[in-house]
């Protein structure tokens, strides 16, 4: 959970300063520095001087695709107990939560940590006055190498997630998801699903344990922009990781290999009783990996797919023509495995088996034939027009060094962004999604009343 700062309108003048000075970057390159430590962690660097602050961003393999299945939701819960506590080390004296808490409002400084499927995150933004800076890279550093887990606060909030998963299995959206993951990603931890009786078997050691494993000073990618030098951020960069175990990767045991997700092999059906107005409806398969090379055509593709709101294909024939949803949609998600490609909508239980008929054939016909000329056109300056926005903000940059140095991109990746997407062709798309996608072996899930 992100720290809160006291001083309310100096994020809001953070915001709109890092916005002005960002929007700089849509119209010249974006020169990413890159270096490995002694250490062997791994530092990305975006000097932007005009605004006194630091954004940073410390990546480990440590998300949930490192949880036992009986444990499922362990890598999430570490990641909320991270801010809970501090231990006494080297001096320092232990910090409970509210101290903690107290601790980064009065550097006027925010950090906290979160768990995806593939890594384990730590963030800092900070002014860079030497004496705030320093003082904020410190608590930051015990943070992320100390954290105490007190089982009395971890009692407490496992009460309180587990109540927030019972309340949550009365929505829809929550019950149809579930079911969906694990159609498509069978045993792979992707699909895992996080429970009551999952949280149940987790207690502080394991947290530990799993904290001690995945938050090693080695294996860390670290990512910055800021008004800071090269010197100054391999500096902060030693220091967040000082506290942690100085020991090389190569001594270490090799993080476990984790499966890759399996093809389906048949078409599925779900269909789920549940009281709802409307009827759910997903559909989809296993899709790539980030690091596919088709990922510029597949991302255009998706756009004029399903992905461009109301300028795509699946909105043009499910809703405007044929009036069975308000809103229709598809996507694909990419990590270190074969996230999803998802198709999802809403309509009258009535209609459901229309819909769900109509999208498959529009979904047929592109993996088939791919998009026209006209579609291509509209999608490519759509995206390239719109590639300001995703940059627009220290945090948006921030999100999309990380991702350069968590999936090993090209240091020019930014830079050469829309000439990607601009030299993506009709028949890049259509062999793309070919290689992809196979439509007859889909699994679909339908939820509602009176299916």
């Amino acid at each position: 959970m992100i720290i809160a700062t006291k001083n309310i309108a100096f994020q809001v003048f953070l915001a709109g300063a890092a916005s002005l000075c960002i929007q700089s970057y849509a119209l010249a390159g974006i020169p990413i520095q890159h270096w490995t430590q002694a250490s062997g962690a791994e530092v990305y660097l975006v000097e932007s001087p005009a605004i006194a602050m630091v954004d940073v961003q410390v990546d480990f393999d440590a998300g949930s695709r490192r949880d036992p299945p009986a444990q499922a939701g362990r890598a999430s819960m570490m990641a909320g107990m991270l801010d809970k506590g501090v231990r006494a080390e080297d001096g320092a004296p232990a910090l409970d939560e509210n101290a903690l808490s107290e601790a980064w409002a009065d550097l006027g400084a925010q950090f906290g940590a979160g768990a995806s499927s593939d890594r384990l995150d730590f963030s800092l933004r900070s002014l860079t006055e030497p004496d705030l800076l320093d003082k904020a890279v410190g608590l930051a550093a015990r943070e992320i190498a100390e954290p105490s887990f007190p089982d009395p606060v971890w009692q407490r909030e496992r009460q309180r997630v587990q109540a927030a998963i019972k309340e949550s299995n009365t929505r829809p959206g929550t019950v149809i998801g579930r079911a969906y993951a694990q159609a498509v990603y069978g045993t792979h931890p992707y699909g895992y699903e996080v429970t009551e009786a999952t949280l149940a078997r987790i207690d502080v050691g394991d947290m530990r344990a799993a904290h001690d494993a995945g938050v090693v000073a080695c294996r860390a990618r670290i990512s910055m922009v800021g008004a800071i030098t090269r010197a100054q951020a391999d500096a902060m960069a030693a220091r967040l990781l000082s506290r942690l175990p100085q020991v090389p990767c190569a001594s270490l045991p090799p993080l476990p290999a984790v499966m890759e997700v399996a093809p389906l092999s048949q078409s599925e059906e779900k269909r789920i009783p549940f009281d709802s107005a409307q009827a759910h409806v997903l559909i989809g398969q296993p899709g790539f990996k980030r690091a596919d090379p088709d990922y510029f055509a597949l991302t255009v593709g998706n756009y004029i797919l399903g992905g461009g709101g109301f300028v795509s294909r699946l909105t043009n024939e499910v809703r405007e023509k044929r009036g069975l949803t308000y809103g229709v949609s598809s996507s694909f998600s990419p990590g270190l495995h074969a996230g999803s490609f998802t198709v999802g909508l809403q309509t009258r239980p009535d209609q459901a088996a229309e819909a769900v008929a109509l999208v498959r054939q529009v979904v047929s016909n592109f993996v088939a034939n791919g998009p026209t000329e006209a579609e291509l056109k509209a999608a490519k300056d759509n995206l390239i027009g719109g590639f300001a926005l995703r940059i627009d903000s220290n945090r948006k940059l921030l999100d999309n060094i990380a991702a350069i140095a968590w999936n090993d991109l090209p240091l020019d990746y930014l830079d050469t962004w829309t000439q990607q997407v601009n030299k993506v062709t009709a028949a890049d798309i259509k062999a793309a999604f070919a290689r992809k996608l196979q439509p007859e072996k889909m699994v679909t899930v339908i939820l509602g009343a009176a299916l």
